[in-house]
């Protein structure tokens, strides 16, 4: 369709995001529903990134998926194969995947499906590991491997028995809506989400037939979780993301992605190119002795959250993390998402925040206005130490980089025939 104006244009964006209806309908092995990880690949978070340019805690992820996978049986020889080429890598969202923080997915790992029923689009996403050493933020010891193990023997199967029983799949919609007026973001919190979300599933675990040790460990794991519902928001952006991206026209940001290298964004006028920049390090609130010193560079589909318009473009919505993340309190809150609204064009009315005046959250990044005044999203992050292994060492927010939008504005420019 051609639209007559850039504003017409991203009103049909807008239009895409509030008609959306993501559901979520099974949890499968990545490799049946990703055809390019039945050979040796892996998905990566952010733009295509080689591992000469990934930073440790990425190239540690990669260690723990060749481990998982089998492919080498210990960690000499899981890094001469990622080095010397044997490994296929594939940017996560090249494959309507995402991944938090390394993003590295792998055949066996189990992932959420999602689909926006009014696009009939699909997204994956791999489940939520928990806190502690994990592999998205570069563990790769005996501990990270057993858990990854069970995850795809016992959680993943588990879900899918579940979410069989579920008619038409679990609508992500009314649980966001119930979850952003419990104080939830989406990025940095999902407590409310994850919650509801085993709500809604321990009725149907309970009779999907699991072994009575299956059924706790399942049980226990979703509620030891306060993040999983992440991962489930992370592949419903996606999903509702890559639609808003068909429209083929306009100047909306519809995707935000980091590989700990480079930043890339995708703008609704622009088609499927990255436009990049060097990332920026997160800062904010360390545990007990870290610092910046120690911090990693910014990484992670996570930041899909924001495109679509919560996580730090929605901090109202959970006034508690401005402390979790190092930035105040609730006037901070309220400073953050009027600034983002000053870069948004409309508000989701699917998406009512109580704190901030029943206001829907921010909706629809204009790459125009990012550029006329200079303000870059705010996105809420874990932070990652920079030494694989050491896992989390805190929680901030980063900026997009400012070069992103430049580059975009100055394609979209060109494209329209006017002058950047």
């Amino acid at each position: 369709m051609t639209y007559k104006t850039i504003d017409e244009a991203n009103e049909a964006v807008i239009q895409k995001v509030i008609e959306s209806q993501p559901f979520l309908l099974d949890v499968v092995p990545a490799k049946s529903v990703i055809s390019e990880l039945n050979e040796k690949a892996l998905l990566h978070s952010g733009p295509s990134i080689k591992w000469e340019d990934m930073n440790d805690p990425m190239q540690g992820s990669c260690v723990g998926a060749v481990l998982f996978e089998g492919w080498a049986s210990n960690e000499e020889e899981a890094r001469k194969m990622l080095a010397g080429g044997e490994i296929k890598f594939i940017s996560a969202h090249s494959v309507n995947a995402v991944g938090p923080m390394g993003g590295i997915t792998s055949a066996n790992f189990p992932v959420v499906v999602v689909e926006d029923k009014a696009s009939g689009r699909r997204a994956y996403c791999n489940l939520n590991e928990g806190i502690g050493a994990v592999l998205r933020f570069g563990a790769y010891n005996e501990e990270v491997i057993n858990r990854l193990n069970w995850m795809k023997d016992v959680l993943g199967p588990a879900l899918s028995k579940a979410l069989a029983q579920i008619e038409g799949g679990m609508n992500v919609n009314v649980l966001v809506a119930k979850a952003i007026t419990m104080g939830d973001e989406f990025h940095q919190r999902n407590i409310a989400g994850s919650a509801l979300f085993l709500k809604e599933i321990v009725p149907y675990l309970i009779t999907a037939g699991l072994s009575e040790k299956e059924l706790q460990e399942v049980t226990k794991f979703l509620a030891d979780t306060d993040q999983f519902f992440l991962n489930i928001m992370m592949a419903s952006a996606k999903a509702v993301m890559d639609s808003a991206l068909t429209v083929g026209e306009g100047s909306i940001v519809t995707h935000l992605a980091r590989n700990g290298h480079m930043f890339g964004i995708k703008v609704s006028g622009l088609g499927d190119q990255w436009f990049t920049a060097p990332v920026n390090t997160p800062d904010g609130l360390y545990f007990t002795g870290y610092s910046s010193a120690d911090a990693c560079p910014d990484m992670g589909d996570s930041a899909i959250t924001e495109a679509y318009g919560v996580g730090g473009m929605a901090m109202i919505a959970a006034p508690g993390v401005t402390r979790f993340v190092g930035t105040g309190g609730f006037s901070d809150a309220i400073n953050t998402s009027d600034e983002m609204r000053e870069i948004c064009i409309a508000n989701n009315p699917n998406l009512s925040i109580p704190t901030w005046d029943f206001q829907g959250a921010c909706l629809g990044i204009d790459l125009r206005k990012v550029v006329e005044t200079g303000i870059t999203p705010v996105i809420n992050t874990g932070i990652a130490n920079k030494v694989a292994g050491k896992g989390q060492i805190g929680a901030g927010t980063v900026r997009v980089p400012l070069g992103c939008f430049e580059k975009a504005i100055e394609a979209l420019a060109e494209k329209y025939g006017v002058e950047a």
